[in-house]
């Protein structure tokens, strides 16, 4: 799924729902401008057991940030909640537990976000 068109501003939460397919390695949720600028890329690995935050600049992946609270895992019906602050982002998991990856380039306007790997997406809302 992709969409060029998000109007995600700061203090807005993006609500995210689905099934993670059974034989998953993976899924990514994007938020930034375009495939190429990225402000939050978040990466579930379940091979690493790691969740994997990022951003990206022109095309270039930035430092990465590693979360080793993964409570989720191929199979699992999912819903994630991710808040845009001036400063940070936060990707509330299914069992309460926030993921924090800081707002790097001070963006204050949202217009683009994919979802693709191994996650069927069955509800998306912008509150």
């Amino acid at each position: 799924m992709e969409a060029y068109q998000l109007e995600m501003m700061p203090g807005m939460t993006l609500k995210l729902k689905g099934k993670i397919t059974d034989d998953s390695d993976g899924f990514v949720i994007n938020l930034g401008h375009s495939p190429k600028d990225i402000v939050l890329h978040f990466n579930p690995r379940f091979e690493e057991d790691v969740i994997v935050c990022n951003s990206q600049v022109c095309g270039k992946w930035q430092k990465e940030y590693r979360d080793d609270h993964l409570c989720f895992e191929p199979g699992d019906e999912i819903k994630l909640l991710v808040t845009f602050d001036e400063d940070e982002f936060q990707v509330k998991l299914p069992d309460g537990y926030q993921v924090t990856f800081p707002n790097r380039e001070s963006c204050c306007h949202i217009s683009y976000c994919c979802v693709k790997g191994g996650f069927s997406l069955t509800a998306f809302k912008l509150e």
